[in-house]
């Protein structure tokens, strides 16, 4: 067993038969009393998110987590099929553990697929991806106090808001973990 000074970011913590990542750290010292470490964590299978508060040196069970590159072949029913780089073996990802990236998935691109007890737990992609639009409306310029958008539908289904000089057919950065646009590509 491991303590709370082995703490960091994308650890994954088994608590009360729970998975759980930590997504923030921060040990305090504070002049007065013991040291403590506060920590952001993320429910693995349900994606809620909980700040909790260690005591520093307490006993923590990390959860062995083999995390693997892998590339998205192909979706197969609710399912996701994908590839591993270095074996060549196909691995069927439920939907639940790829929800919320599902939305960025292309076919023959790279994420990051982290196995727990041989179940496959979440699917990480890049910070951003390029993707492009197959549909938005023609922007109309006019008096606006505040940069305007539209919304556009990327090349997954996904729907994203551009600002009003994007138009069809041009290929745009997105934010994976917001959802947001960040520029042309």
């Amino acid at each position: 067993m491991a303590t709370t000074n082995d703490i960091k970011n994308g650890s994954v913590l088994n608590m009360d038969g729970k998975l759980w990542t930590v997504t923030e750290f921060q040990h305090v010292k504070p002049g007065k009393g013991g040291a403590f470490v506060r920590t952001k964590i993320k429910n693995v299978l349900t994606g809620k998110v909980v700040d909790k508060t260690f005591n520093a040196g307490i006993k923590i069970d990390f959860a062995t987590v083999d995390k693997r590159q892998m590339q998205y072949l192909y979706k197969e029913g609710n399912d996701f099929v994908f590839m591993d780089t270095s074996t060549y073996d196909q691995v069927t990802v439920p939907s639940d553990s790829a929800a919320g990236v599902d939305k960025y998935l292309l076919e023959g691109q790279e994420a990051v697929i982290a196995f727990h007890d041989g179940a496959a737990l979440f699917v990480d992609l890049p910070a951003s991806v390029v993707l492009e639009i197959t549909e938005t409306e023609p922007g109309v310029q006019g008096d606006r106090a505040q940069a305007a958008t539209k919304p556009a539908t990327l090349e997954t289904g996904a729907q994203v808001q551009v600002p009003l000089f994007i138009n069809s057919h041009e290929k745009i950065s997105v934010d994976t973990r917001t959802g947001d646009y960040l520029g042309r590509a």
